[in-house]
């Protein structure tokens, strides 16, 4: 047996190409977080300052109905994102740039998601991303509007609102800066930020995985199976045409056209029962 102490073996190239690599990626977080905590509270005046000031240097902006994108909130400020009907916040903020403890915010009924970004060079991961655009969604289709903001709603604030406009409204990256740019004209990200933005579009679940015809149902004769009546006899399903898609056919005059396709052998005969119309999920 043969042994060998660990400072004698030799690492091949890549590795230590690799180790550098991860060294020189660590030491440019390092760097960019001690200025990030230096410049924090002079940048934070600034703004407070402006704000103040200039009646066009907004803390938040309306991005959408459902959607705000700003600056960090202060302690005051959660009873009027209340009042404005903010059902949820989602913070990019490091701990030591966050002003708003989440018990505060359940206090006044307020969900509270937290994904802690380094500022200016860094952006969320995929997952996180995905966690905001989904956070975001829920509380729009409960009728609630979510704050999204990092330190002065320019950068990592906006890359999830970006792509979440990117998800749910069906914008190119590029059309979504635009769109928000027009709301916030300050906004600025950074290249890892855009780049997030770019790769998020990219590997998004496309819509079309979930219907081949977007917003059609299919239907199957199993799928009928179950819904027995006394004019069983000779009942055989037609096959229907697909319809142009038209935006202003609703979903269910579809599905009364197929179900109207159903006939009876000799006489046609009305079918009174109806399927059981689902509850609305409550939010």
């Amino acid at each position: 047996m043969k042994i060998e102490e660990l400072d004698d073996v030799e690492s091949s190239p890549d590795e230590r190409n690799h180790g550098k690599e991860i060294v020189r990626v660590d030491a440019k977080r390092a760097l960019v977080g001690a200025g990030a905590r230096i410049l924090f509270y002079p940048t934070l005046l600034y703004n407070v300052l402006r704000n103040k000031m200039e009646s066009e240097f907004r803390w938040w902006d309306e991005v959408d109905e459902y959607l705000l994108l700003g600056a960090v909130p202060f302690p005051k400020d959660v009873p009027r994102l209340k009042k404005l009907g903010v059902g949820g916040v989602i913070t990019l903020n490091e701990p030591y740039e966050t002003l708003v403890r989440s018990s505060l915010y359940y206090a006044h009924g307020i969900d509270h998601l937290v994904i802690p970004t380094r500022d200016y060079l860094f952006a969320p991961s995929f997952l996180d991303i995905s966690r905001a655009v989904q956070f975001i969604h829920k509380n729009a289709s409960c009728g609630k509007t979510t704050y999204v903001h990092c330190k002065a709603g320019r950068g990592r604030s906006t890359t999830i609102v970006l792509c979440y406009l990117v998800e749910y409204k069906h914008m190119t990256p590029a059309a979504a800066l635009e769109y928000v740019r027009s709301r916030r004209p300050r906004v600025l990200l950074a290249p890892s930020q855009w780049k997030a933005v770019q790769e998020y579009s990219k590997l998004r679940p496309s819509p079309t995985s979930y219907s081949p015809s977007r917003d059609a149902v299919l239907i199957t004769k199993a799928d009928l199976e179950g819904y027995h009546s006394t004019y069983d006899a000779g009942m055989e399903l037609a096959i229907v045409p697909k319809v142009p898609k038209r935006k202003t056919k609703p979903m269910i005059a579809r599905l009364s056209c197929l179900f109207t396709s159903l006939k009876v052998s000799g006489n046609v005969i009305p079918v009174n029962r109806r399927l059981p119309v689902p509850e609305a999920r409550a939010c």
